[in-house]
């Protein structure tokens, strides 16, 4: 019969009545007619598959409304794991016949209950009549025995109409090598909560409902669950397994932890072993092409707040909002610039003035400068050594590394291509664990892996601990009243493409030397930080995307040292990576956007290095660098953020070394002596502790009670996890002077590099040029401040201002084409062996009360003269270098007051030029001088030169007074 002889409509609605066994007959007549039972998979196959006593909706427990991506496939994969238990080997044929004539045994079915003229009546007598594999079938009712049950034979028991029917309340010990159990309710019996056991057998469950009650699987034992209930406080626990297997399952309701997993897996292998391990490898070949293609589209909604599944945080903008933000800022200067008005978003940190140029010196500064502008006579600057620094754009977004797919992440590490191929234990998968204290618990070397399951509602989701291992792929874990994940006592395992979300605190807490690697996870909207490291905790924490958070992106402390790399971390309600309380880590090719608070914040001991990063279009600071902060700041791209680029207080010690910090709105380095409260409140990348204790108190409110794990045993005392202070800096030597050399600063909206400080700074090699402000401003510093072979240039007002009663030495540094003066100097110190050339007023201005030593500077001012001492200056102004200015200038190229007895004038030339082409510095050339060579990039500096040039500074600066611990520091 051919299939075209009728439409193809009337032969599906023909087919639609045909059962199982016919189906597969019509499937082999010819290719059409395979075609046409295979398209009867929206109709006739989803009947069959819904109509089946042995499992559920294909998409159950997690999303039962979703259909299955084949009706037909689903219902195949059904009938091949429910026949697992009995493919035994020989048991099922008979031993007396030649291979050639075996044939399987006849199974007897053996029915309990109200069955006309047969059965038994008892549960017991029909399991003692019972055969090897037989089949016993109960009927609706309750079935209880008195003493435990013991299956000493292969058997089969299933209950007969709807789920829940059929009620059990006994308890099985099994002692054969296998049995299943299907469509049947388990309740404890009197005399214990365990409802079946096993310890050397395979036990095979499907579409069971577990009431207050507990399973019991000891290895080498193995279970294999599938579309089972387990509620009212029901739980499962493996001992020592080698493989168990809960397939599509529901916990609900516990007050323990619904999943226990404890012990390493036993060297003994049943014979279902292999079988599972067949199962558990099929399954993860089929979710890996989903789990790729997740982590692609994620890594490409991470450019844009607004793609992403999640409702975005309200007042975020696009990437491309962003964008055109910082044009328009930047478009706006010019119409601004020389204006006092505050920039947009300047309403944390205050932009002060340089303290040298106000409105009431205005009339006195007339009388230096020339009224003709232009001049004939400029010196040629370019070829200083920090002239590779200068070309500084502001990065778009195709800038940002992009973020990796698992796939890739698994082909660059070995380590964790040897968990997903060695761990096995319990697996989990596709299951739901909902509305209890706790998920999945593992502990004392146990193993488990946990694919494709949702956590929801619980106070927390995962707990491993005590040298456990586990893979946990592509997962959901959300509402947890604590922490999702939680890794303690040398736990280890890969965390991969898991979307963890709006969980009471940490998406994942990681302490006690636990050392996982997370790769490609999504954690965001948690009401406290995504990932917190601490105690001695490590990790690897790779390629994810972290946002939404209520704190810090990522927050390490107490010693705790993970490695960050390649993350995106954005959209944070406080600091993007906060290190505070001794913490550490690598921090290095994360990009950090549009965080409310600090990009990086480091405080109270943090001390991480954070390198290669893109920190940028913050709502605040780029870096915040706290009391007692320390760190190796290292190639960093720090720009577009609405604070300072870098803002640095007392009592820190870093080293900034090779960063780019550009088109901030406030300062590029801002360095404080003195705490803010509210503003340093503001700046923290955690909660006040009073926010803490309130939060607290609603939680206990809602809950009942206090919530914590200091219950389960643990104690929250981290400091006794902290090793000493030598052991933490055995890594890294200890500095005394905080240190910025070979940064690019530029294009800021206020001063490039401001400096309020009590504690010795050196500032060494950096160009800063093209701010809108004075490119260096030296409010306050009370020991002394070092400005070593610096290249000042372009910036909108003066190249270096020095305020009174501050200590700074500057020493061959070029300082060119600035806005004003090239250095207004008012404070005590040395200016010595310097460039200042093409400046817009006096070339170095000397007052008030200074006490300096002007030395073998060379100078060309372009519109005033080259060096002016006024009023009370006391020092020495000696063998510098005045190069003409204009041609028709009459000014003596170096003006002092005549009453002034304090200040010695000696050695001093004014050179004019033969000629045009013979005009420019030589011998020296213009300075600074690069010691490094022009081809050395930021990321690729030695992590061991800022030590070796703090070293070769210090060596001739007083030490001053450390002994209190309080040593200063500025960030780039």
């Amino acid at each position: 019969m051919e299939v075209g002889n009728l439409p193809v409509e009337l032969w599906r609605l023909i087919l639609a009545y045909l059962p199982l066994p016919d189906l597969g007959r019509c499937c082999l007549v010819c290719r059409a007619w395979r075609e046409l039972i295979l398209s009867l998979d929206s109709t006739r196959w989803r009947q069959l598959c819904l109509g089946c006593p042995e499992c559920r909706h294909p998409n159950w427990p997690r999303r039962p409304h979703m259909p299955p991506v084949s009706w037909r496939e689903a219902l195949r994969q059904h009938a091949l794991a429910s026949r697992t238990w009995t493919q035994n080997g020989s048991d099922l044929h008979s031993s007396a016949c030649l291979h050639l004539f075996r044939r399987r045994k006849d199974r007897r079915v053996w029915h309990v209950g109200t069955v006309a003229g047969r059965g038994y009546e008892t549960f017991r007598g029909a399991l003692a009549a019972a055969g090897p594999y037989d089949k016993v079938v109960l009927h609706a009712g309750v079935y209880e025995e008195q003493v435990e049950v013991s299956l000493k034979v292969p058997v089969e028991i299933v209950g007969i109409g709807k789920l829940g029917d059929v009620s059990l309340l006994v308890s099985f010990d099994q002692q054969c090598p296998t049995a299943r159990l299907c469509n049947l309710v388990f309740m404890p019996a009197w005399f214990s909560p365990v409802v079946y056991k096993t310890s050397s057998g395979h036990v095979q469950l499907d579409n069971c409902n577990f009431e207050g009650c507990q399973l019991h699987i000891r290895g080498p034992g193995t279970c294999q669950a599938r579309f089972c209930s387990f509620a009212q406080g029901s739980s499962a626990h493996f001992l020592g397994v080698a493989i168990s297997l809960m397939d599509s399952c529901e916990f609900s309701g516990g007050d323990s932890a619904s999943v226990t997993v404890e012990g390493a897996p036993v060297s003994e292998r049943n014979w279902a072993f292999k079988h599972l391990v067949a199962l558990a490898k099929t399954f993860t070949m089929m979710t890996s092409n989903g789990s790729t293609e997740i982590s692609n589209q994620g890594g490409k909604d991470s450019m844009d707040a607004g793609s992403h599944g999640n409702t975005p945080l309200e007042g975020v903008n696009t990437m491309k909002d962003w964008s055109k933000q910082e044009v328009d800022w930047e478009t706006n200067w010019a119409k601004e610039k020389g204006g006092d008005s505050l920039l947009p978003g300047q309403d944390g940190t205050v932009i002060e003035e340089d303290g040298m140029e106000t409105s009431s010196e205005s009339s006195e500064e007339d009388d230096e400068l020339d009224g003709e502008k232009s001049t004939a006579l400029k010196l040629s600057y370019d070829q200083h050594g920090l002239a590779h620094l200068s070309k500084a754009d502001m990065p778009d977004s195709s800038a940002f590394p992009a973020l990796l797919s698992l796939s890739a992440e698994l082909q660059r590490d070995a380590e964790a291509r040897e968990l997903v191929a060695s761990v096995q234990g319990c697996l989990l998968r596709r299951c739901l664990l909902r509305d209890g204290k706790g998920g999945v618990h593992l502990c004392n070397h146990g193993q488990a892996r946990l694919e494709a399951n949702v956590f929801r509602g619980l106070n927390y989701a995962v707990r491993c601990i005590q040298n456990a291992k586990m893979v946990m792929l592509r997962n959901e874990v959300c509402g947890c009243k604590a922490s999702g994940v939680f890794l303690r006592l040398s736990a280890q395992g890969l965390i991969a493409d898991n979307n963890i979300h709006s969980n009471g605190e940490a998406g994942l807490d990681i302490r006690k030397g636990a050392n996982p690697i997370i790769l490609c996870n999504r954690i965001h909207s948690g009401l406290r930080s995504g990932i917190v490291v601490l105690g001695n905790g490590r990790g690897s924490i790779r390629s994810n995307q972290i946002y939404g958070n209520k704190e810090a992106g990522v927050y390490i402390l107490f010693n705790g040292n993970p490695v960050v790399s390649g993350n995106h971390i954005f959209q944070g309600l406080a600091a993007g990576v906060a290190v505070n309380e001794n913490g550490r880590g690598l921090i290095s090719e994360n990009v950090i956007r549009q965080n409310q608070w600090g990009g990086a914040d480091i405080r109270r001991g943090g001390d991480p290095v954070l390198r290669n990063n893109f920190i940028c279009y913050g709502f605040s600071d780029g870096v915040v660098v706290g009391e007692r902060g320390r760190g190796l700041i290292e190639g960093n791209h720090i720009y577009g953020n609405r604070g300072c680029g870098v803002w640095v207080m007392s009592s820190s010690l870093p080293q900034l070394i090779g960063n780019h910090i550009t088109h901030n709105r406030m300062y590029g380095l801002a360095v404080f002596c003195r705490k803010d409260t509210e503003s340093a409140m503001s700046r923290e990348g955690y909660r006040s502790l009073q926010d803490r204790e309130r939060v607290v108190g609603v939680g206990e409110r809602d809950r009942g009670g206090p919530e914590n794990f200091n219950e389960e045993g643990e104690l929250m005392a981290w400091e006794s996890d902290i090793d000493s202070e030598d052991e933490r800096f055995s890594t890294r030597r200890p500095i005394t002077v905080a240190l910025v050399e070979n940064n690019c600063i530029s294009h800021n909206g206020a001063v490039g590099v401001y400096v309020k400080s009590s504690e010795p700074l050196n500032v060494v090699a950096n160009m800063v040029n093209n701010n809108r402000r004075a490119g260096m401003s030296i409010i306050q510093s009370a020991q002394l401040t070092r400005l070593v072979g610096n290249c000042v240039l372009c910036n909108g007002w003066t190249g270096v201002a020095v305020d009174r009663e501050c200590r700074v030495e500057l020493r061959g540094n070029g300082v060119y084409g600035n806005g004003c003066h090239g250095v207004c100097f008012r404070g005590d110190g040395l200016i010595v062996e310097n460039d200042v050339v093409g400046n817009n007023a006096v070339g170095i201005r000397v007052m008030d009360n200074a006490d300096v030593k002007v030395l073998r500077n060379r100078v060309q001012a372009l519109r005033g003269y080259g060096i002016s001492v006024k009023e009370r200056v006391r020092g020495v102004v000696q063998e510098n270098l005045v190069y003409q200015g204009h041609p028709t200038s009459t000014k003596t190229p170096i003006r002092t007051n005549t009453q002034n007895l304090e200040c010695v004038v000696l050695n001093n030339s004014l050179l004019r030029p033969r000629s045009q082409a013979l005009w420019a510095l030589e011998n020296p050339p213009p300075r600074p001088h690069n010691t490094n060579p022009s081809s050395v990039t930021p990321a690729t500096l030695p992590a061991h030169l800022a030590i070796t040039v703090t070293n070769r500074i210090t060596a001739s600066v007083e030490s001053g007074c450390h002994n209190n611990g309080s040593i200063f520091c500025s960030i780039l």
